[in-house]
């Protein structure tokens, strides 16, 4: 019998044990958290059930099988056998796949980020292309996005943009987004029709609640301008932007979407927090590895992560070594199958 199917059964018959006694007791936190706790293993669960039925319809078959002198019996049994061994096969992948340990920051909201990178004008107009496909993607799982901050370029691309992404399971799925991404493309205006490469940086922050991370406020500055929209168009005529420095860490963020001075200090200050967070996170990882750590572990921002090749109409992550020959859709937020393996492959590597 499988050792681990049988831990995971056992495991959520006394979860389910507990939740009746805390029930019983009216202890109203202890049920919540006993909850939410089976909730996450259900699937778990129905898996290793359905594992241990068929490990015991094998043994049955076989038993069968070796006591057994009727030809067509035979062929029946050994086919019940050689069915039920192949799905064995592929439920006990999807095991050891849920086993692996979790990142406690996988259910957490995120603030999404992208920056044009090199290639001027060109990267610019991919940064805006990512942005429209992440917010493709988010409609396609119900999740709620809310710009926070916008900065364009000329030609109708973007220089920087971020956005809150709320929703199940966000940062676990978007979280090996981070880092470099590359096109290569002829763009519109090469008349030569020479394919040119530009970049742009994607950062995936876990949102972080208010009490998660204390700031000194020695150790910030707060400034306070006008608004101003593209091509130098005034957003208001009041000081409503807002610019918080970390001094300790020379981090430096700014909110001017909104036309209240306050709404956007408690976004720039709630972006500060998950930036201290997701930078503490790093130096946490960096302790325990004792080295700088690897691009296909950690999802290093200064590493190239993907190219979009347009001419082949192929998507390659250089960390996992796979290409997807389905880059326009992909552009149009269908990440479903690249993330699947994506993040199946990474968390393999990563155990976390």
């Amino acid at each position: 019998m499988n050792a681990k199917a049988i831990e995971a059964i056992e495991k959520y018959k006394e979860l389910t044990k507990l939740l009746q006694e805390s029930v019983v007791n009216n202890e109203t936190t202890k049920t919540q958290k006993l909850s939410r706790e089976i909730g996450d293993m259900l699937t778990l669960y129905e898996l290793s059930t359905n594992i241990i039925r068929l490990e015991k319809e094998i043994s049955d078959a076989k038993t069968l099988l070796s006591q057994n002198t009727n030809t067509e019996e035979e062929l029946f049994y050994e086919d019940v056998i050689s069915e039920n061994t192949s799905e064995l096969e592929v439920l006990n992948g999807k095991l050891d796949e849920l086993l692996i340990p979790k990142d406690p920051n996988d259910l957490r909201d995120v603030i999404l980020e992208i920056r044009a990178g090199t290639g001027g004008e060109e990267a610019a107009l991919f940064a805006s292309q990512l942005y429209r496909m992440y917010l493709r993607y988010c409609e396609q799982k119900g999740w709620n996005s809310e710009q926070i901050s916008l900065s364009q370029a000329e030609q109708g691309g973007i220089k920087e943009v971020i956005c809150l992404i709320n929703g199940k399971d966000v940062f676990g799925r978007l979280k090996y987004e981070a880092g470099v991404h590359r096109v290569q493309r002829v763009p519109t205006t090469e008349a030569s029709g020479r394919i040119h490469t530009s970049s742009a940086s994607v950062v995936i922050l876990p949102q972080v609640e208010e009490h998660e991370v204390e700031l000194n406020e020695d150790d910030i500055k707060i400034d306070l301008y006008r608004a101003g929209g593209p091509g130098g168009q005034g957003v208001n005529t009041t000081d409503s932007a807002v610019r918080i420095t970390h001094i300790p860490t020379g981090l430096v963020v700014s909110c001017q979407d909104e036309r209240s001075q306050l709404k956007n200090k408690l976004r720039a200050m709630s972006i500060l927090k998950s930036r201290l967070y997701d930078l503490q996170q790093i130096q946490d990882q960096e302790n325990i590895s004792g080295q700088r750590r690897n691009a296909i572990k950690t999802g290093d921002r200064s590493d190239k992560i993907k190219t979009y090749n347009f001419p082949q109409n192929r998507l390659t992550d250089h960390r996992i070594k796979q290409s997807w020959f389905s880059l326009i859709n992909i552009m149009e937020g269908d990440l479903e199958e690249m993330l699947d393996t994506t993040n199946k492959m990474m968390r393999s590597e990563n155990v976390i």
